[in-house]
C-alpha cells in the first residue's frame, strides 16, 4: 500500500492513530510497534476489537500468523490464545483492516510527514535541556490568542511521540509547536526530519542526560541539530535567547534569520516576590506580565514566548492575558497549598542545572520555614558522584534544611545538621512524612527529582 492510499485511510479515521490497543479510540488506526520487551502485532485484533478502524502490522509476522492478503486464517495469532477467527464478521484480513507493511514504525514516521506536508502549516520546533514543556505550554498560549495551535501532548517528545503529535493535527489547525527531547546525540537530528521545522527555539543548554552525551559540550552539538536543520533550509527562522552566549553563537553560524531577544534587549525585569504573592512577575518595557509560574528560573521561558508570539503578530494585550491565565500542572513549577504546608512541586525531572535553580529559588523566596525534599539525578554518568555533592553543598550554603531520596544522593549526604535524612526511595521518605506528621506544618517545601524517583509521592504526605 503505498502513503497516500494509507492516508487516504488515515483521514477516513478522523486523523487520529494510537500505538496503544487499551486506550484506543474508535474508528482510530492502530500501529502495530515493536520495542525490547514487547510486541504491538500481538495486540493488534485486541484494538480492531476495542473499535479501531484498521490496524498496521508487520508483514512478517502477518505472514507468519497465515493473515497476508488472500490468504485463509489457520492458525493462532502469536501472543492469542484462539485463532484469527475470534473476530465477529469477516475477518480484518479479508475485509482490509490489516495492513501488512515492512515496518510499522518506520511507516508511522513516513505518514506523520506526508500529514505535515499536506497541511503546510508553520512548525515551530522546540528543544533544550531545561523548561521545554513549559515553554512549549506558554508559546502555544500566546499564540492562540490569534491562531488555531496544535502542540504536543504531555512529553510526547521522541521518535514515537513526534510522529504521534504530527498525525494528532486536525485539517483547521494553522500552527503547530513540536517539542522534541534528546537522551543522546543523534536524537533531535533525526526528530527534524520528522517534524520538520520552519522555525526552531532551544530554550538553554544545561548538563543533563551525560551518560547518553558525554559532556556540555556533547549536549550542546545535539540540541544545535535543530539549528542545523533550519541553516539547511530556505525561509527558516532560529528564535534565540542572546543570553544564552553558546546558542547566539551557534544561531549565528547558521545561514537562516534569527529573530534575538533577551531580557537586556527587551528592557525586562524579574519583580520581587512576597510571601503573600509568590509567582513570578516580569516587567517587559512598560508592560507587566503577572503569571502563575514559581521561580525567576522561567522568566527566559514566559519572555520567549511573548517575544515570539509578537514575532507572529499576536496583540501584545491578548499575548499577555493569555501567559497570565496559564495554570502549570504536571509537577512542573506548580505552588500547591495544603492543608498544612505550601509546595513547590517541580518533580517531574532533574538535572544539576535545574535542581541548582530550584535550590537558589528556593532560598531566594520570602518564607519563614524552608524545606527541601531532592531526589536523585539521573543518567549522569562519571559526573553523577560530585553533581550530588555540588547540590548537598549548595544546600548547606544556603541555609535550607532538606531531605535526600537514592543511592546517589545517600553517597553525597555530609554530617550537617542541615541534612535531616536520606532514604533509599520515595516511598521511604512519604512513610517518613506520615508517622512525623507533626513537624511538616507551616512550611514551604520544595519536593524535586529524576523522574524515576518519583518524588510525587511524598505529596499526599505533605
Amino acid at each position: 500500500m503505498s502513503i497516500e492510499e494509507l492516508y487516504k485511510l488515515y483521514c477516513d479515521c478522523g486523523y487520529q492513530v494510537s500505538t496503544d490497543s487499551r486506550t484506543i479510540p474508535a474508528g482510530a488506526m492502530f500501529f502495530a510497534l515493536r520495542g525490547e520487551n514487547f510486541d504491538g502485532n500481538d495486540y493488534a485484533l485486541k484494538a480492531l476489537e476495542a473499535g479501531a478502524a484498521y490496524a498496521v502490522v508487520n508483514s512478517d509476522w502477518a505472514a507468519a500468523a497465515g493473515m497476508m492478503p488472500g490468504e485463509a486464517c489457520g492458525r493462532a495469532m502469536p501472543g492469542q490464545g484462539s485463532p484469527c477467527g475470534t473476530l465477529p464478521g469477516p475477518l480484518p484480513v479479508a475485509d482490509g483492516r490489516i495492513i501488512p507493511v515492512e515496518d510499522p514504525f518506520k511507516t508511522l514516521q513516513a505518514l506523520a510527514v506526508h500529514h505535515r506536508e499536506t497541511l503546510g502549516i508553520p512548525v515551530i520546533g522546540l528543544t533544550g535541556t531545561n523548561g521545554k514543556t513549559t515553554t512549549k505550554e506558554l508559546i502555544t498560549a500566546a499564540l492562540s490568542a490569534k491562531f488555531k495551535v496544535a502542540a504536543t501532548k504531555g512529553n510526547l517528545n521522541n521518535d514515537i511521540g513526534v510522529p504521534l503529535t504530527l498525525l494528532s493535527m486536525a485539517p483547521d489547525t494553522e500552527m503547530a509547536v513540536v517539542e522534541m527531547g534528546a537522551n543522546h546525540p543523534d536524537d533531535i537530528a533525526k526528530l527534524v526530519k520528522v517534524s520538520r521545522p520552519d522555525y526552531g527555539y532551544i530554550t538553554n543548554v544545561g548538563k543533563a542526560h551525560l551518560l547518553g552525551f558525554g559532556s556540555y559540550e556533547g549536549v550542546l552539538a545535539a540540541k544545535t541539530e535543530l539549528y542545523k536543520w533550519l541553516g539547511a533550509h530556505e525561509g527558516s527562522v532560529i528564535f534565540v535567547n542572546t543570553g544564552h552566549p553558546d546558542l547566539a553563537a551557534a544561531a549565528r553560524a547558521q545561514h537562516c534569520h534569527q529573530w534575538e531577544f533577551s531580557m537586556e534587549s527587551m528592557d525586562a525585569e524579574v519583580l520581587p516576590t512576597s510571601e503573600e504573592n509568590p509567582f513570578l512577575s516580569l516587567r517587559v518595557g512598560k508592560d507587566v506580565i503577572r503569571t502563575r509560574l514559581v521561580g525567576a528560573y522561567n522568566a527566559d521561558n514566559v519572555l520567549a514566548a511573548f517575544s515570539i508570539s509578537q514575532y507572529f503578530g499576536v496583540p501584545k494585550a491578548d499575548a499577555i492575558r493569555a501567559l497570565e491565565a496559564y495554570v502549570p500542572s504536571n509537577s512542573r513549577s506548580q505552588l500547591v497549598k495544603t492543608e498544612r504546608n505550601t509546595l513547590i512541586v517541580d518533580a517531574y525531572n532533574a538535572n544539576p542545572s535545574s535542581m541548582g535553580l530550584a535550590v537558589d529559588n528556593l532560598a531566594a523566596m520570602q518564607a519563614p520555614f524552608k524545606l527541601a525534599l531532592l531526589g536523585d539525578m539521573r543518567e549522569l554518568g562519571e559526573a553523577s558522584a560530585e553533581e550530588h555533592k555540588g547540590i548537598v553543598r549548595k544546600l548547606i550554603a544556603a541555609g535550607i534544611p532538606a531531605y535526600l531520596v537514592g543511592e546517589e544522593f545517600g553517597k553525597a549526604a555530609v554530617d550537617d545538621p542541615l541534612i535531616l535524612g536520606c532514604f533509599p526511595t520515595s516511598d521511604d521518605l512519604a512513610a517518613f512524612i506520615r508517622a512525623n506528621s507533626q513537624i511538616f506544618r507551616g512550611k514551604t517545601i520544595l519536593v524535586k527529582g529524576s523522574r524515576g524517583i518519583r518524588m510525587e509521592k511524598t505529596i499526599p504526605e505533605l
